[in-house]
């Protein structure tokens, strides 16, 4: 069985979605990653979390990732990593929430691929939000 290349490369794009866990709500995802490096990528993440009280944040994040996979000699069906976070959440419904517009989150993942499709797991926190996700990952 062949897998695609993992992490993704320079030049490569990545696409992510699905949901998760956090501090305030269930959040839905969609992101994209393009490999500036063979081991670092750079992207976005768009996602909204269903909180249940009429007042859903919606957040807009760059991110910036070091993948291990080159250092750690890990194999290529596996793509684990970690980075940060920056972005603006806006509220949407009744209130404002209690936190800061602007957000600062750490996060570490993992990928396993089991050809150009793969399934993602993420934890992080900071002054965003803290929490995790699960998907799929595609590779373009």
């Amino acid at each position: 069985m062949m897998y695609a290349q993992s992490p993704i490369g320079k030049g490569d794009k990545n696409i992510n979605f699905g949901t998760g866990f956090s501090t305030y709500g269930l959040p839905v995802y969609f992101g994209m990653d393009w490999g500036v490096h063979k081991d670092i990528t750079v992207g976005f993440n768009a996602s909204y979390r269903f909180n249940g009280n009429g007042s859903d944040p919606l957040g807009i994040y760059a991110n910036g990732n070091y993948h291990f996979n080159t250092i750690l000699n890990i194999p290529q069906q596996w793509d684990f990593y970690a980075g940060l976070n920056l972005g603006f959440v806006t509220w949407l419904g009744d209130g404002d929430g209690d936190y800061s517009p602007i957000g600062l989150d750490i996060a570490v993942g993992g990928r396993y691929y089991w050809s150009d499709w793969g399934i993602n797991l993420e934890f992080g926190g900071g002054s965003g939000f803290s929490g995790g996700r699960i998907g799929l990952s595609k590779k373009l």
